[in-house]
């Protein structure tokens, strides 16, 4: 069997697989995060231990875990996790949502090197200008940091007792040379470190180490496990998905959105703030568009108007033309295609007409909007998309599917039930590390249906996204 674990942001799932890639078992630990300031967001990685210990007794309960030859781990990226030359944790991980380094991301991002040799912008939630900011307001953590890891990577320094990065979550934290696929002594030294703050980098089908003897004892798994290199969140979702080779995309409905590209060749475009980051397979990168409020817009709005997000959706019937009511999904700030932390959401156009209905759709319509501009800075930088799938939360929604479809004016796969996310794909980069094998061990899963834009309503579709980006431009200013 192979194990795959996500450490996700309210989370960690473990899953167990077979030969055959069929799922036999799967367990969750709950996780929160700390806010004690406006803009700041922390876990204690000790919790994520704990999560583990707890995820892999209760897969422990039903399966002789003996049986796991290669365990694979995915996780939220971008967070600062700093250690001391013990090993220990110095301070709270800032996590990838945590904005309080966003002037020292203005000013790292206002050298010319960054974009060039990350291919990124430098987004307040990557982990250079984390480390920045610790730098500035807590010199004394900084003067003791020996190593700085990514939350996956504490995990797996737990795991394994070495400190190790693969390449699509490591291209995530602006210190990576991401053509390269290594990291920038240039950039490391410009924010005060070395290689040797860093971890040593595997990509993420490769072997990463070796379980650790004493919890193979307690867990009762074999001393051989195999540590894979694994992959960031996205990217370990696009493996399970079998998004792994160019031209295969996916539109993730979560919380944030995320359309997701492979592509064989790296062609950065910073400007359009769309994220160019290595895969998790060699010598293969992948483009994201970024929005930071996807199902998290329809929430909010459920809580506004004291409703729940599935039954604001049910009953809506078929899709409609995009009315007057505009709504624009910045409710905490945008990246593709603004890059713009101070961008807040709105309601525009509303008249007697517009009831929670109305609401609803230009919601969905919204957040369709913002995917068309993510589609636009995908293409833009060359990248072409000859696949889409859907997965996450909001793919449940069968209008809102049928308005993605018809403001992208792309039809849109739904795969057959089942977990594909990113403890699926670590446990598929387990397999890989344990038997060499790789790309196609990544297959893609069972269409379901297929949604199809409506032709009848493509012009209207348009039309509606041109008013939306017009608003956007308008009210710059003013939010």
């Amino acid at each position: 069997m192979y194990l795959g674990l996500d450490l996700g942001t309210s989370g960690l799932k473990g899953v167990l697989t077979d030969d055959a890639q069929n799922v036999t078992g799967e367990a969750t630990a709950p996780l929160t995060v700390q806010r004690p300031h406006d803009g700041w967001s922390e876990q204690n990685p000790a919790d994520w231990l704990a999560a583990t210990e707890n995820v892999v007794a209760e897969l422990g309960k039903d399966h002789d875990l003996s049986a796991v030859r290669g365990i694979g781990i995915s996780g939220q990226m971008h967070g600062a996790t700093l250690l001391d030359d013990a090993g220990d944790v110095l301070r709270p991980c800032m996590l990838w949502n945590d904005t309080r380094s966003h002037a020292e991301a203005a000013a790292l991002d206002a050298d010319p090197q960054w974009r060039q040799i990350s291919g990124n912008i430098v987004f307040p939630g990557f982990t250079a200008p984390k480390v920045a900011w610790v730098f500035a307001n807590e010199p004394e953590i900084f003067a003791k940091c020996s190593k700085v890891l990514l939350p996956k990577d504490y995990l797996r320094y737990w795991l394994t007792g070495d400190a190790v990065s693969e390449m699509s979550d490591a291209a995530g934290t602006s210190w990576l040379d991401t053509g390269a696929r290594d990291w920038s002594d240039a950039l490391l030294a410009a924010s005060g470190l070395t290689r040797d703050h860093m971890p040593r980098l595997v990509e993420g089908s490769e072997p990463s180490g070796t379980l650790r003897a004493d919890l193979a004892q307690r867990w009762g798994m074999r001393s051989d496990v195999v540590l894979a290199g694994g992959a960031g969140d996205n990217a370990a979702a696009a493996v399970g998905m079998g998004v792994v080779r160019p031209g295969q995309a996916f539109l993730s409905l979560g919380t944030s959105g995320v359309l997701f590209a492979a592509s064989s060749a790296y062609q950065p475009d910073a400007p359009s703030a769309v994220h160019t980051f290595c895969h998790a397979l060699p010598d293969l990168w992948h483009q994201m568009g970024v929005i930071l409020a996807c199902t998290d817009s329809l929430n909010w709005y459920a809580g506004l108007v004291g409703s729940d997000a599935a039954a604001l959706t049910t009953g809506l019937g078929g899709l409609q033309a995009p009315s007057q009511t505009l709504f624009l999904p910045y409710l905490g700030g945008e990246r593709t295609p603004h890059n713009d932390a101070a961008a807040r959401g709105a309601f525009l156009g509303l008249g007697h007409a517009t009831d929670t209905a109305a609401g609803t759709r230009a919601v969905l319509e919204g957040v369709s909007f913002a995917f068309a501009d993510c589609l636009d800075a995908l293409r833009s930088t060359g990248t072409t998309i000859d696949s889409l799938v859907a997965v996450g939360g909001g793919s449940r929604s069968d209008y809102w599917l049928q308005a993605l479809a018809t403001a992208l004016n792309m039809p849109i796969d739904v795969p057959e039930a089942g977990d594909f996310g990113g403890a699926f794909g670590a446990a598929r980069l387990a397999q890989m590390a344990v038997t060499g094998g790789g790309a196609e061990l990544a297959t893609p899963p069972r269409t379901e249906r297929t949604i199809e834009p409506d032709n009848a309503l493509l012009d209207a579709f348009s039309a509606g996204h041109a008013r939306y980006r017009a608003a956007y431009n308008a009210l710059k200013e003013a939010l």
